[in-house]
């Protein structure tokens, strides 16, 4: 007997409707977990002596609490604002421009290849956006054509 022949009775397929939980009456959305509800509870209070003892540590030199201390006050930037030349985008031909833009400022040190990925990622949205306005315009045009 083949394997799908032994299991063909226990698959069940998808067995909740698309949009409804497999428990509709379970935890309720924004429910917190009962152990953080606790542990906040007996921090609650103790906080401002807790802040002070890491800055005590912290300018005695314990070095994972000024770490601490540091991360808090100045946090790692996640996203920066990135100034250079991007030319005007107004066909496909000038994304490729832009593009080609944006890898020499890659080369010259002026943008991390990070930022000219995230960047990169923009230009092909605008490229698509521009398409679509265009294809919707010619599509209107042929339309009116054909009505006339």
């Amino acid at each position: 007997m083949a394997d799908t022949e032994k299991t063909a009775g226990k698959q069940r397929g998808k067995p909740f409707k698309k949009g409804q939980s497999g428990n509709p009456s379970g935890r309720p959305r924004g429910s917190r977990n009962v152990t953080t509800i606790a542990l906040e509870n007996l921090l609650d209070g103790q906080a401002e002596a807790l802040t002070q003892k890491a800055i005590d540590l912290a300018l005695t030199g314990d070095i994972p609490a000024l770490r601490l201390c540091l991360d808090r006050i100045l946090p790692p930037r996640k996203d920066r604002p990135v100034t250079f030349a991007l030319p005007e985008i107004n066909s496909a031909q000038d994304a490729a421009k832009t593009v080609s833009a944006v890898l020499t400022a890659v080369a010259a040190g002026e943008l991390t290849p990070a930022d000219a990925g995230e960047i990169s990622k923009l230009i092909e949205a605008y490229v698509k956006a521009f398409e679509t306005a265009e294809l919707a315009e010619r599509l209107e045009r042929l339309e009116r054509m054909t009505s006339q």
